[in-house]
């Protein structure tokens, strides 16, 4: 993440949407080959397979283009509509865990100790190492398919943009909707398994169960 918002921050206001994937990708696996390098890479300098690499999603508007990049699984807003690029594989690996959980008469437990995710990640790590970037986009030092980038071209007509990561269930035009929207999940739903679905729920002791990113602006 880091490395990323660093990169971002550095950039030129004219790079398009292939330029910063090529440029961010270069950066990200310079870093990479310097932090694994005699620890993670094999054979003298083999790149850390998909489950071992650093890796982020970004959302990025580009003022200058009147675009928003979407690499990865992140969200957006355009006046009050959303906009997803989810992770192809994510929704049925959430139900499998879903109906783990719903059929324990137990649930509480798994708040502890999430026994379900722990049987959906063998499927998950089998499929990162098959499909990232290949059927789907992110960042983290292998070439991004920008096929699999979502580019939203907006009009020259006044918008207001939400960017935010999905550690919002529920994203809404504000902050304070957003956060009242997930603060009624964790409380009727912390393991997220009925109103909504997800490959992790919030462990006890956390104040969530991801990271959450958000801004709104108006262009």
């Amino acid at each position: 993440m880091k490395l990323v918002a660093k990169y971002i921050s550095k950039m030129p206001a004219n790079t398009t949407c292939h330029q910063f994937c090529v440029g961010v990708t270069r950066n990200v696996a310079k870093a990479s080959t310097s932090i694994f390098s005699g620890r993670w890479l094999k054979g003298g300098g083999e790149f850390p397979e998909p489950v071992e690499r650093l890796a982020a999603s970004a959302v990025i508007f580009s003022r200058l283009h009147r675009q928003i990049w979407m690499v990865g699984d992140c969200l957006c807003m355009v006046n009050g509509e959303l906009f997803e690029n989810p992770k192809p594989y994510e929704a049925e690996l959430a139900r499998m865990r879903a109906d783990i959980i719903n059929q324990s008469a137990d649930r509480e437990s798994f708040l502890v100790h999430d026994t379900a995710r722990e049987q959906i990640l063998p499927t998950m790590m089998k499929i990162m190492r098959e499909q990232q970037n290949v059927k789907y986009a992110v960042i983290d030092g292998a070439r991004i398919p920008e096929e699999h980038v979502r580019v939203l071209t907006l009009d020259f007509q006044p918008k207001e943009i939400v960017l935010a990561s999905d550690g919002y269930p529920f994203l809404c035009p504000t902050l304070e909707a957003s956060e009242a929207a997930l603060a009624r999940q964790l409380a009727d739903d912390p393991l997220n398994v009925t109103s909504f679905l997800a490959t992790k729920g919030c462990m006890k002791g956390n104040n969530s169960f991801d990271d959450r990113a958000y801004i709104r602006f108006n262009v």
